[in-house]
């Protein structure tokens, strides 16, 4: 039986941390699902039909790892998706309550869902989606820190602002 974990977040954008963190995940599942969750509470600056492309093309690459948007409990998510284990990122210490909480939360809703918790390479541990979008809305460089495409989309929809602006 295959050992599938998915990986669920907002995603916007895709980063280079979330990359390492797929890479790192098919080191140890068989399968990756990435679970691209709508999230309207969070505003994200791209919609949710361009955070599955965007992320689609920066996994291309990667057999066993497919992208799908969910919405609901993630618990639900993963029993239909015959999972067993979340993936959770971890940068900091900072992350670490914050997600403790969540998967204890998710243990009691689902007893035999694990919550497994990888830390990105060193060169990212302090990169976020927030850094790279506020980075980008003020023109600096994101080379390096998103896939090339995403560094392309982020320009363009940044572009679209700053015209809305005028």
């Amino acid at each position: 039986m295959k050992k599938i974990a998915v990986y669920p977040g907002t995603f916007d954008p895709f980063t280079e941390a979330h990359l390492d963190i797929v890479k790192r995940g098919l080191r140890i599942f068989d399968d990756v699902i990435i679970a691209v969750a709508p999230s309207q509470r969070k505003k994200p600056l791209f919609n949710l039909k361009e955070r599955l492309t965007l992320i689609k093309k920066s996994i291309k690459a990667l057999s066993n790892v497919k992208v799908e948007a969910f919405n609901g409990l993630l618990v639900d998510y993963m029993e239909e998706k015959r999972g067993v284990a979340i993936i959770r990122g971890l940068r900091a210490i900072s992350d670490f309550e914050y997600e403790l909480q969540m998967a204890h939360m998710n243990r009691r809703l689902h007893s035999q869902i694990e919550t497994v918790f990888l830390m990105p390479s060193e060169q990212y541990s302090y990169l976020t989606s927030t850094i790279v979008k506020e980075v980008a809305f003020f023109g600096g460089s994101v080379k390096g820190l998103v896939p090339a495409h995403v560094e392309i989309a982020l320009r363009e929809k940044f572009k679209i602002v700053a015209d809305i602006m005028e």
